[in-house]
């Protein structure tokens, strides 16, 4: 089975959870987490990250009688044979919360092996639903804020979970080069001003002190707003006192062993096909970015995949993918109805 012909790929995960393999279903093409040495039947469960518009997210806490009773999770329950994920998951949440789903949308996929059973847990976005939540099945209800969680214990399965809810809809790559330090400068206050809060700084034309003097600014500004910044990994830049993570580019990404050091904080990675798809996820990055999607000048000799291409590659995919090419703030709807995380942009920050 690790070999790249036939019908599964796989590589084990040194993770720890040492028994769990990465598997890509080359005939049903789609990523999977499977226990590999025990097999055992994988149980399907759908589940809801329900979101009110100032970005609270219920959890529940499991009541007496089921496996790990006190637990807090995310609501959600089985999917039956032959039933479509979103169907189980609104009949859950009827039966659960006595809502029902008027808009949800396809998130991550996370499979986690737990002592009694192994897990695929589909994860969808619920941001609209009618009804107001109550607990019909005697458990405890909390809204939550992603960066202050104050209920515990969390499910094990759900760490990755809440750390990608910290990750927010666009993703900004600078390009000082192209307009100039201060026209690139004005042009991130202003995005900041409206609501961006992750930028990246791509700049393979700016070097040595050049390069950290804008660095510096791009974080001062950043952190006034609670944004983070990233480096592009490919650049020759210096150190500099604040970076919150690194952006691995492909080339980068596809010769690599294990992820990046902690210390490094965020780690992102660039994406264009399903093998780098696959080794991102194996690194266990905490997102990707895949593209072309639409034409694009920074890639103009590349062909676009187009959306139902992205969504196909992304498929059961277990990080949050950011939409890269020729994306404009507009696009964000269309890029989370195919399953995406939200959108990357270089030239349309300007029009957030």
């Amino acid at each position: 089975m690790a070999g790249s012909r036939g019908s599964l790929r796989a590589i084990m995960r040194g993770d720890s959870n040492p028994a769990t393999g990465l598997v890509f279903d080359l005939s049903d093409r789609r990523f999977l987490f499977v226990t590999m040495p025990r097999p055992t039947a994988v149980v399907d469960v759908a589940a809801a990250v329900i979101v009110q518009p100032d970005g609270r997210f219920l959890l529940t806490c499991r009541p007496e009688g089921k496996p790990y009773a006190g637990y807090w999770e995310f609501p959600g329950g089985k999917i039956e044979p032959g039933e479509a994920p979103l169907h189980a998951l609104d009949r859950e949440l009827q039966e659960e919360l006595g809502i029902q789903i008027l808009n949800a949308e396809p998130w991550i996929t996370r499979n986690f092996t737990y002592s009694h059973a192994t897990v695929c847990l589909r994860f969808f976005r619920v941001n609209r639903w009618q009804g107001i939540p109550q607990a019909r099945e005697h458990q405890q209800l909390a809204w939550q804020q992603p960066c202050q969680i104050t209920v515990s214990p969390m499910l094990p399965a759900n760490a990755p979970v809440l750390r990608a809810l910290l990750l927010p809809p666009v993703y900004a790559i600078t390009q000082a080069s192209e307009l100039g330090v201060s026209a690139a400068l004005q042009q991130i206050e202003r995005a900041l001003q409206h609501g961006l809060r992750m930028i990246q700084i791509r700049e393979k034309a700016m070097e040595g002190e050049a390069l950290r003097a804008f660095t510096e600014k791009v974080i001062s500004l950043a952190h006034r707003a609670g944004a983070y910044v990233l480096r592009n990994s490919d650049t020759d830049m210096p150190h500099v006192c604040g970076i919150d993570g690194v952006h691995l580019t492909a080339p980068q990404l596809i010769v690599l062993s294990e992820r990046p050091a902690p210390e490094t904080g965020w780690c992102g990675a660039s994406c264009h096909n399903r093998e780098e798809l696959y080794q991102a996820a194996l690194l266990e990055v905490d997102f990707v970015v895949l593209g072309p999607v639409l034409p694009t000048l920074s890639h103009a000799d590349t062909a676009p995949m187009g959306w139902r291409k992205l969504a196909a590659l992304i498929r059961d995919y277990p990080l949050p993918v950011y939409a890269l090419g020729g994306m404009e703030p507009g696009d964000l709807t269309i890029a989370r109805e195919m399953g995406a995380h939200g959108v990357a942009m270089i030239r349309a920050i300007n029009r957030l």
